[in-house]
């Protein structure tokens, strides 16, 4: 138990180290290839000094998950060869959760660069964009599949019951599970540490699901998530220095959702994204009912925080609360499952 804790400390740490360092240099690069955001012409007219803020800031937590997975993680499976083949199977897991996510924040580095090239906030067009992270689901969660990470059946939490589902039906769910994902944690990125801290508690969920599970390549993952995420949060805390981009933000839906396939509970991910998702349901809400209503809102501004915006909040107050209730869910979904093998 002991060795393991130290695992997923060292993960913790090297990635943290590793992305702050990384910003110190990464920084001030993008600022003199002028690789500054575009903001939103719709969005809050305050937004718009932000306008040239330095972008793709993502790199910076990729490049320490990276380091810790590829020294606390093959220190997990040198560790691991002579185990038996039950536990064998998941000594790649971290590595796999990594590609999964990493193959996604490919998608957006390419969303990120039209962007710079045209100077807007406009990249790759919805349906280019769909169709390429529906085929990319697909093929990342064969990849999950081939590699012993990903089980047909649906583990409903607080119940601690398994639905077993024909397997074509699984990946269809599974890959439209993930796009969603993907989507509700980039339209959570439109506020200063917004999404960061949003996701800093789903890290830190996933750590403890996997000490307790036995899952400790995963936990390794998780706990270079978490400490990606704590140094980014140094340079994107309100007013931020970069932006992650959907570089950054697509590499998060990416590992979340790797994450709850690969511990077999993607239902998990109703409790512990309540964040994304209500975020993603608000713009649903704004859009249909601006269209059946011919012009009337529900919200003063969707996506939800661009709401609470406009009613006044600061972009401090909408950090501290929106953190504070995927803390809350994140404590809630952590007990919804903790029973499970036990």
């Amino acid at each position: 138990m002991k060795s393991e804790l130290l695992k997923l400390g060292s993960a913790f740490l090297v990635s943290l180290a590793v992305t702050a360092g990384t910003g110190f240099f990464l920084v001030p690069a993008l600022r003199r290839m002028k690789a500054g955001q575009s903001i939103r012409e719709d969005g809050p007219v305050w937004h718009n000094k932000k306008q040239g803020t330095p972008t793709m800031g993502g790199i910076m937590f990729i490049a320490g998950i990276a380091a810790a997975c590829l020294t606390i993680g093959l220190t997990e499976i040198r560790g691991s060869v002579s185990m038996h083949s039950e536990i064998n199977h998941s000594i790649s897991s971290h590595i796999a959760v990594f590609l999964f996510a990493l193959v996604f924040a490919a998608i957006g580095f390419v969303d990120d660069y039209e962007k710079l090239k045209k100077k807007q906030n406009l990249g790759l067009t919805a349906k280019r964009k769909f169709g390429l992270q529906l085929c990319t689901a697909f093929l990342l969660l064969f990849m999950l599949n081939i590699t012993g990470n990903l089980k047909v059946n649906l583990y409903i939490p607080f119940y601690n019951i398994d639905l077993f589902i024909p397997k074509t039906i699984y990946y269809l769910f599974a890959a439209f599970v993930t796009v969603g994902t993907v989507n509700a944690v980039n339209i959570t990125d439109g506020a200063d540490g917004l999404v960061t801290g949003v996701t800093i508690p789903v890290a830190v969920c996933y750590v403890f699901i996997a000490f307790i599970w036995g899952y400790t390549a995963l936990g390794v993952f998780a706990a270079a998530l978490a400490g990606g995420l704590a140094a980014f949060l140094f340079f994107n805390f309100h007013p931020a220095k970069v932006f992650m981009g959907d570089t950054g933000a697509q590499f998060l839906g990416g590992a979340v959702c790797a994450m709850a396939f690969a511990m077999d509970m993607p239902v998990i991910l109703i409790p512990l994204g309540i964040v994304y998702f209500v975020e993603t349901f608000s713009d649903i809400i704004q859009v249909a009912y601006f269209k059946l209503s011919h012009g009337k809102r529900v919200f003063k501004m969707a996506p939800l925080h661009h709401h609470f915006e406009m009613c006044g909040w600061s972009e401090y107050k909408l950090f501290a609360v929106f953190t504070s209730v995927s803390a809350l869910f994140a404590v809630i979904s952590f007990f919804g499952v903790s029973n499970r093998y036990g």
